[in-house]
C-alpha cells in the first residue's frame, strides 16, 4: 500500500483529476489538509471568516465482486471540517463540526454507473472522466451539514417579539362569549 501525505498538489496523485483505477489498484492512500477557502460552496455557507482547513483522507482498494469474481474498485473517503453556521434559536454563529465517512464503488463509464447505482446500496461513480475528489468531498460535507444548526445552550438570550402596544387580542371580546351568556341564561 502506498501512503501519500502531502499538501503539494503536484504530487503523484492529482485530487482534482484522480486516476481512480490506478489509485485503487495501487491501494494508495492520500491524506491532506486543504484550506476551507478552496471550497467555495462551503465558504458560502459559513458565517465566520476564520475558515480553517478540511482534513481529508482517501484510500483506494480493489475487491473481488460478489458472484462474477471481477475486481471492483473502491474509494474510502473521510473528511472533517468545522463551519460557523447560524443558530436557528438565537441567530448567532454556532460552530458546527462536519464529518464524512463514505465508500464509493467505481466503474468504467457514467452509463454503467447510472445503470448500477439504482440497484445497489453503495454509491456508484465512474472513473472516466477522472473525478475531482475535492468536489466529491465538498458535496459530502455539504450533505453532512445539520438541517437545523443550534447551540446546545445559546450564549445569548433568545430574542422574543415584544410589542409596545397592549395585546389587541386581549381587548376584543371573544366571539362566542355572547353565546355562552345565552346558554347560562336558560
Amino acid at each position: 500500500m502506498q501512503t501519500l501525505t502531502t499538501t503539494d498538489p503536484a504530487s503523484m496523485w492529482n485530487p482534482k483529476s484522480l486516476d481512480v483505477r490506478a489509485f485503487t489498484q495501487a491501494g494508495a492512500v492520500m491524506i491532506q489538509d486543504t484550506p476551507l477557502a478552496d471550497f467555495d460552496r462551503l465558504v458560502g455557507e459559513s458565517l465566520d471568516g476564520d475558515w480553517g482547513h478540511v482534513r481529508w483522507r482517501i484510500q483506494g482498494e480493489v475487491r473481488p465482486a460478489f458472484g462474477d469474481g471481477k475486481p471492483t474498485h473502491w474509494l474510502h473517503v473521510t473528511a472533517q471540517a468545522a463551519l460557523g453556521l447560524t443558530c436557528q434559536r438565537c441567530l448567532t454563529c454556532v460552530a458546527s463540526p462536519l464529518l464524512v465517512d463514505r465508500l464509493f464503488r467505481f466503474v468504467a463509464t457514467e452509463t454503467q454507473a447510472a445503470a448500477e447505482d439504482d440497484g445497489c446500496e453503495e454509491d456508484v461513480l465512474a472513473w472516466e472522466p477522472r473525478p475531482n475528489v475535492l468536489l466529491l468531498i465538498e458535496d459530502e460535507l455539504l450533505m453532512a451539514m445539520p438541517l437545523v444548526p443550534m447551540h446546545d445552550s445559546c450564549p445569548t438570550p433568545i430574542p422574543l417579539a415584544q410589542h409596545d402596544e397592549p395585546d389587541v387580542a386581549d381587548e376584543r371580546p371573544h366571539p362566542f362569549a355572547a353565546l355562552a351568556q345565552l346558554k347560562q341564561g336558560r
